[in-house]
């Protein structure tokens, strides 16, 4: 059976949209800014595929994507038309990253100084997510605090966040590829008055 029969339907043309269970709401309300940004993210990291990364990454990426778009229908449905068996960020979500992380942390080993998001194309593109992905971590902070949302939402968002600055790390040291380091700036010393800025003429 074909999940979308017709493309555009004009029923969001004043401005509001349809939740699952068909209440409408405005298209700039804080749950539609969060799943549209859920939304982003999942497109973001399809970007990050494209760019064919190395084995390990290429194979975890559609499933972070699947939690992604399981994600978005969770934001799209208010908690009193949840229903068993419908799609939601469960705990062992969370652990799956947790251990990813870990496990790839355990070779690249602890970071000496900042980076600045590059590399590789893949590795520049998993930067994007990540800042998309804290985005989107941020407007569910937010509207976690009018609304209520999954319990696991906002943890996963965080914890993906951070699985996807290691998999940048991951997809260049598998490219051969050296970070980007960031250069602290100097520190001026002026000897005389301490005065900073022009000298006289």
């Amino acid at each position: 059976m074909p999940r979308l029969t017709k493309i555009y339907t004009q029923t969001g043309d004043r401005g509001k949209t349809g939740l699952v269970a068909g209440k409408r709401v405005s298209k700039d309300s804080p749950r539609i800014w969060a799943a549209g940004t859920v939304d982003e993210l999942n497109s973001a990291i399809g970007l990050a595929r494209a760019w064919k990364p190395d084995r390990q990454t290429a194979a975890i990426l559609p499933q972070i994507q699947n939690d992604l778009f399981n994600l978005g229908a969770e934001l799209a449905t208010l908690p009193a038309n949840f229903k068993v068996g419908m799609p939601r960020i469960e705990p062992h979500q969370i652990i799956v990253l947790e251990k990813l992380i870990d496990e790839l942390n355990a070779t690249l080993g602890p970071l000496e100084e900042f980076i600045l998001p590059g590399g590789t194309v893949a590795a520049a593109q998993l930067h994007v997510a990540r800042t998309v992905c804290r985005r989107a971590e941020r407007l569910c902070v937010r509207l976690a605090r009018r609304e209520k949302i999954g319990d696991c939402v906002v943890p996963y968002l965080n914890r993906l966040g951070d699985a996807l600055f290691v998999l940048a790390r991951w997809t260049n040291y598998k490219a051969n590829k050296s970070e980007v380091a960031w250069h602290k700036p100097a520190v001026s010393r002026r000897r005389g008055s301490g005065r900073t800025g022009s000298t006289k003429r």
